[in-house]
């Protein structure tokens, strides 16, 4: 995996989904390719988010809202049935429950190694692979780790 770059083992094919598609749509992304995360794509490509499939069950669960009236201190606990919380947000932007700040992202150059670091270091699944102008270009996940390490490493200790 020494000097192994990640444009050689990252998807070049990039599902990704835009801005305002709704949570509905990705979810059916998310679901009919199999997949855990997209990179939230405008329509120059360049990257503007990024959600996971934990991010929308995040999303979906239900709210625990306490309200406290404090002159008679009462506390009611609502929490609403997940059916109604899905048909709620099922035509919301993705956009908005997208992380938007702070992406980690990795450049088709950088070594493989950097890769490991930085998905075992946050615990991701997948990183977006952009370009000097913020272009996604690729996406690199935890499999296609285990894939480099199975191509450059392994096969040479049979």
């Amino acid at each position: 995996m020494i000097n192994v770059q990640v444009k050689d083992f990252m998807v070049k094919d990039v599902i990704s989904a835009s801005p305002s598609s709704s949570i509905k749509e990705v979810t059916t992304l998310l679901v009919a390719n199999k997949i855990g995360g997209v990179p939230i794509i405008d329509e120059e490509g360049v990257l503007r988010g990024f959600v996971t499939d934990g991010d929308i069950l995040r999303a979906i669960s239900p709210v625990d809202r306490r309200f406290h009236d404090y002159f008679s201190l009462i506390t009611y606990v609502a929490e609403e049935k997940m059916e109604i919380r899905l048909s709620e947000l099922a035509e919301r932007e993705i956009i908005r429950i997208a992380k938007t700040h702070g992406i980690v992202t990795i450049h088709p150059e950088d070594e493989m190694k950097k890769v490991v670091s930085l998905l075992s270091k946050h615990h991701f699944k997948k990183l977006p692979v952009v370009d000097d102008s913020n272009h996604v270009v690729g996406v690199i996940s935890r499999g296609d780790v285990i894939r480099s390490i199975q191509e450059t490493l392994i096969k040479d200790w049979q």
